[in-house]
């Protein structure tokens, strides 16, 4: 039987979180240097375009990071509470 996949970090082997950590560092990392940039074309359009109500897009897209920021809060949480218990 296959190993079922957890979302709770407390159940993940050190290893996994390290994985994790890493793979989400990278994705987190990639997709915000593709939003900033979709975020400077966008203000560039809004400036010329003098369409302001559309600058209101720009923080909403950003609140798209959050819940990769979020996971890897808890992963790095996880991982300092793992290393102070040794």
């Amino acid at each position: 039987m296959a190993k079922k996949a957890s979302n709770v970090v407390t159940d993940l082997t050190t290893e996994e979180l390290l994985k994790q950590k890493k793979t989400l560092t990278g994705v987190a990392f990639g997709l915000g240097i593709v939003m900033l940039v979709a975020c400077l074309i966008l203000f560039y359009l809004v400036l010329k375009s003098r369409n302001y109500m559309i600058i209101f897009v720009i923080p909403v897209a950003m609140l798209s990071l959050l819940p990769s920021f979020m996971r890897l809060g808890q992963i790095n949480a996880e991982l300092k509470s793992r290393n102070t218990e040794k």
